[in-house]
């Protein structure tokens, strides 16, 4: 079976693709300056729609997401910001959990197994 690798650098791909299944890597927001949960869930979302659509999927083809949080008192924030973007009628299963970041700046990270038509 052929493999895609979407965003491909030397040390990871930000999604890889095989039949009709994708995988994205653990999203974090670009510019964390001056941000807060909402903002950075909000740009790993872009991200999320970005990479999905480069693979041939979207949101409504998602079948898990697991959310990182620095600090579970951004729930709220970060449950808002998904709230306004998940496909209400396709929802994915989901997990969140408090786990320390890869760096102090990051608030969110999101990872999901979405997927797309057979190519």
């Amino acid at each position: 079976m052929t493999i895609e690798r979407f965003e491909k650098g030397p040390r990871m791909s930000q999604a890889a693709a095989t039949g009709d299944m994708v995988y994205l890597a653990g999203q974090v927001a670009a510019d964390t300056v001056g941000t807060g949960v909402t903002a950075q869930t909000q740009q790993v979302l872009e991200q999320i729609d970005r990479l999905l659509a480069a693979a041939g999927s979207d949101k409504s083809r998602i079948l898990s997401a697991t959310i990182y949080l620095a600090d579970m008192a951004g729930f709220p924030e970060m449950n808002a910001a998904w709230d306004a973007w998940v496909d209400r009628d396709e929802p994915p299963a989901r997990a969140t959990v408090e786990a320390k970041l890869a760096g102090p700046a990051y608030l969110v990270e999101i990872v999901v197994v979405a997927t797309r038509s057979a190519r």
